[in-house]
């Protein structure tokens, strides 16, 4: 019998665990989990802040029972010290500290992504008990969730205006803190372009968010009058202090399991793999957010999603039983509700589409037809290839309603399949008036991009 050890409690690692026991019945599966908390959402945990989703409990995407009830074995409150690879061997540390070595025949490692410190200074020796606060994990969580029910705070400092900050400015806005926003660049939600960046900002805005662009944070500190947060604001000196501090500038492989044991790293500094997430190492896979994503239209690259983790995961679960399956690859497909704009984007923008001809083209477009109630406009930036008119991304921002992830998928399917933007000016998309039109937004906005590149091969 086939002994499968998957480390990580999270989507890759439950993923392969999954996978291979619906594959194969008999095999003996044991899941690694850190903390007492597998399968959880993290991508939920904003909501659970802002009261809509509650019990915390309902943030499993399957309880504990639930998983072993699929014949894994959890190993939970365990943790992954040393792989012996010759051996086909995995340290770990139980709960009571003893140490123990799993035989295993093929092992997964979905160990994941840390947060990233970025440099700050001080962010090291604070932490939930001073006020300053990371949002990673269920235990990250806790401790927030604690500091809001024990303390009267009044105020919050956001570093990082990215999709889980902005998330959270609105569960603190909600739950009636008075929230600073600070980002380091130009505009908040830098993987979109700034023209539609600005309308997420402006719905910052005008729900009390304070947002405070072009500021780099160099130190936090606990003062007598909270937590203080410095750097420079475009040159110039910047102090602002609040009760309680979220820093979520993004994170970055945890990759030290594996590479004590001799895989290599690549791009982001995530471990390197093939299509079928093997790492080069006899038996050891990897898979999720510690490891490099196949984009399709970048080659190798690192771009932690849980999508794409979910994804790694099931083809490492599938291989590690003999199969040969591929990772298809990501086009970096997002969303995010903020407040009540949904922004989302795939592909490629200008600045990323290096070794295409890019052009971007603004356009904005009705949901639905305009002499139904309640249509609202959607922005568009559609990115296409002038040599051979292939669709290479898509940004869109609307309110909550107009169906904007439904329309970025539309592009996110025909950036897998390859379509030029002028085919997708011919897919036969649904239509009637409370929901779209006869051309439905995403084409009016890829015929606008046609119009504007033939324009330019006339000129």
């Amino acid at each position: 019998m086939t002994h499968l050890i998957a480390i990580g409690g999270s989507d890759a690692g439950i993923s392969a665990a999954l996978r291979a026991r619906e594959l194969d019945p008999s095999v003996d599966v044991t899941v690694v989990v850190a903390d007492r908390y597998p399968n959880f959402s993290i991508c939920g945990i904003p909501y659970y802040f802002s009261g809509e989703v509650q019990p915390w409990q309902s943030l499993a995407h399957r309880t504990s029972a639930d998983l072993e009830a699929t014949g894994m074995n959890l190993r939970l409150d365990t943790w992954a010290t040393d792989i012996d690879v010759a051996g086909r061997k995995l340290a770990v540390r139980n709960p009571d500290g003893t140490t123990e070595q799993l035989p295993y025949d093929e092992l997964v490692v979905g160990t994941g992504a840390l947060p990233s410190h970025a440099g700050i200074t001080g962010l090291e020796g604070l932490g939930p008990d001073d006020g300053v606060h990371v949002m990673h994990s269920m235990g990250d969580t806790f401790a927030l969730d604690k500091h809001l029910d024990e303390r009267d705070s009044k105020s919050a400092i956001i570093v990082g205006a990215g999709y889980v900050g902005l998330e959270m400015a609105e569960a603190f806005t909600v739950r009636g803190l008075k929230v600073t926003q600070i980002q380091r660049g130009p505009e908040v939600l830098s993987t979109l372009d700034p023209e539609l960046a600005r309308v997420v900002r402006a719905e910052l805005d005008s729900n009390g968010v304070e947002v405070v662009t072009d500021t780099t944070v160099n130190a936090i500190e606990k003062t007598s009058a909270g937590i203080t947060v410095a750097g420079t604001h475009r040159g110039e000196p910047f102090a602002r202090t609040a009760d309680l501090v979220l820093v979520v500038v993004g994170v970055r492989p945890n990759t030290e399991l594996l590479e004590r044991a001799g895989a290599s790293l690549g791009a982001g500094g995530a471990v390197v793999v093939d299509a079928g997430m093997r790492t080069g190492l006899p038996h050891v896979y990897s898979a999720g957010d510690g490891t490099v994503t196949h984009h399709r239209l970048l080659g190798v690259t690192y771009l932690p999603l849980g999508t794409t983790a979910h994804k790694q995961g099931r083809v490492a679960g599938e291989n590690a039983l003999g199969g040969d399956a591929r990772f298809a690859g990501s086009v970096g497909t997002q969303v995010v509700k903020v407040f009540d704009v949904v922004a989302a984007r795939t592909g490629l923008r200008d600045r990323d589409a290096g070794g295409y001809s890019p052009l971007t083209v603004a356009a904005s477009a009705d949901d639905h037809k305009r002499y139904y109630p309640g249509a609202h406009p959607i922005d568009f930036r559609i990115t296409g290839d002038t040599r051979d008119g292939r669709l290479l991304g898509a940004q869109l921002v609307g309110r909550l309603g107009t169906e904007v992830s439904k329309r970025v998928d539309t592009f996110a399917t025909a950036l897998y399949a390859g379509l030029t933007v002028e085919q997708v000016s011919e897919l036969d998309l649904s239509y009637t008036p409370p929901l779209g039109s006869p051309w439905d937004a995403v084409q009016a906005a890829t015929q606008a991009w046609e119009r504007t590149h033939r324009e330019g091969l006339t000129a």
